[in-house]
């Protein structure tokens, strides 16, 4: 069985030394067993892993999210349902993301509006809205 040393797996999962033991230390990864000369030797099922957490992570999913949805594939008690319910999870939370950006936007196009952007600072009336104590949005 091929087995990889770190290098060799973040090179073929597409991050760095650091990124390969800090998922080890958040338990991503599991713990390798160590060469006689004490190398990590990672199996190649390593590369997949990294890549399902990068591939996870660009869908929004957090790295405590994705230490659960890896625990339910090991799971044999779990179903498609349980990931499906996982995902409907972060569509919601997506949504409320764009939501909440949404009203950023809304917010700061509002305060853009009233400032001429000439003057001094001191009487910019984005800043004095930011300095006061009401409410944005």
């Amino acid at each position: 069985m091929l087995q990889l040393t770190i290098g060799e797996l973040a090179k073929r999962g597409g991050v760095n030394l650091e990124t390969i033991r800090y998922y080890e230390r958040e338990g991503l990864l599991p713990k390798p067993p160590r060469s006689q000369s004490g190398y990590r030797q990672f199996p190649l099922e390593g590369v997949r892993r990294i890549r399902f957490i990068k591939l996870a992570q660009e869908l929004g999913f957090s790295l405590k999210e994705i230490k659960g949805l890896l625990a339910l594939r090991l799971d044999p008690d779990s179903t498609a349902a349980d990931v499906k319910k996982q995902a409907k999870q972060k569509i919601a939370d997506i949504e409320e993301k764009i939501q909440t950006l949404r009203a950023m936007k809304k917010a700061l196009v509002r305060l853009t509006a009233t400032c001429c952007g000439e003057g001094s600072v001191s009487e910019c009336p984005i800043l004095e809205s930011l300095d006061s104590e009401r409410e944005m949005f």
